[in-house]
């Protein structure tokens, strides 16, 4: 059964969505073990650093059922490299909950269920992960989804406007502009995006904000 598949979580935890346009909404994370990046400001390198348990999506659902009514989010590490996700993900549609996914851009979402909310996103230059994004993916988004750059200079943002604008990012998705906060200021990136009349948002991270220096279950 479906049920019984077993899946490697990183972590489970209830907390703020933070960073989407559900952000702010108290949200159930999944947060899948392994990744196959190696992003120079990576978070979550304990999600393929570490070992961790592997549950059964009745599990998992389990844990879920102790928050009524919040919205779920998958996400990772790469919640795209285990198979199990995708029944896991069926599930969670079964139960009417909205759900989230957050992957890294670079493995197909051709096969995510169309009702999922899709958050991509696209690495920059300085993430040194840029050459591994799969740009197919966007034939796969419509307008309840999203498009997230991360961006750390200039540099970044130059070649993440030209992306846009090569692709015509803003007619399929929401697009969203980050700041690696340790690299470039907020104030920096919104100067940009409002100099070049950008049709992205300026997102920032909510719950470092409401939570500095915690780094797991946030």
């Amino acid at each position: 059964m479906a049920n019984d598949t077993q899946i490697k979580i990183a972590e489970l935890f209830y907390s703020i969505q933070g960073e989407s346009s559900y952000a702010g909404y108290p949200c159930f994370f999944i947060r899948l073990a392994e990744c196959n990046l190696r992003c120079t400001y990576c978070d979550t390198r304990y999600a393929y650093e570490e070992d961790h348990p592997q549950y059964s999506i009745d599990q998992i659902l389990t844990e879920i059922n102790r928050y009524p009514g919040a919205l779920v989010e998958v996400t990772g590490g790469e919640p795209l490299l285990q198979q199990g996700v995708y029944p896991l993900m069926n599930e969670l549609l079964a139960t009417g909950r909205k759900v989230l996914l957050e992957t890294n851009g670079s493995i197909s979402i051709g096969a995510v269920p169309d009702e999922v909310v899709k958050i991509v996103d696209i690495k920059c230059p300085e993430s040194g992960m840029h050459l591994h994004m799969n740009f197919e993916n966007f034939s796969f988004l419509s307008g309840k989804d999203e498009i997230k750059f991360v961006i750390s200079s200039r540099d970044d943002y130059d070649w993440a406007e030209q992306v846009l604008s090569d692709y015509a990012l803003q007619d399929l998705a929401t697009v969203t502009f980050s700041p690696v906060i340790s690299e470039l200021s907020p104030a920096n990136l919104a100067g940009w995006i409002l100099e070049d009349h950008l049709p992205v948002r300026l997102r920032l991270q909510l719950h470092t904000i409401i939570w500095p220096g915690k780094t797991r279950g946030y």
